[in-house]
């Protein structure tokens, strides 16, 4: 079985039920990649953009943990394929706990994945977690 694409409006629709037949469809969706009768996957840019779109204030203004417990709720389904998983996880983990951006979590996730010295970076928000070293260059 091919995986399709989930591309950030699904999740929009979803989370926020702005439209109520397509937030259905969307359960209904989710339902079946829970089963494992369906297949998806997404990439870092649309979590992102999840993440950013849900979290303004302007939009949704959606607590950080808020925002964590939704897309885990999706990003651990059983048909979900996603070759990062644990990436991901952990970047909704510090962007939860610490006041920065989620591209800085995702990038806190890369380096402690690569097991790498030290972000290069004039951003001071990295030296709020414990075990990234920053250092400009």
């Amino acid at each position: 079985m091919a995986a399709r694409f989930l591309d950030s409006n699904v999740f929009f629709r979803y989370f926020t039920r702005d439209d109520p037949d397509k937030a259905q469809r969307c359960f209904e969706l989710f339902q079946r990649v829970q089963s494992g009768t369906e297949q998806v996957t997404t990439s870092e840019s649309v979590i992102a953009e999840v993440v950013y779109v849900l979290s303004s204030p302007r939009l949704y203004a959606v607590p950080r943990t808020d925002i964590r417990a939704l897309l885990l709720s999706i990003l651990t389904l059983r048909g979900m394929r996603l070759s990062n998983r644990r990436l991901y996880l952990r970047a909704l983990d510090v962007y939860a706990e610490h006041n920065i951006d989620f591209e800085d979590a995702l990038t806190i996730a890369h380096v402690e994945r690569r097991k790498l010295d030290a972000i290069l970076s004039y951003d001071r928000d990295f030296d709020q977690v414990a075990g990234v070293r920053r250092e400009e260059p």
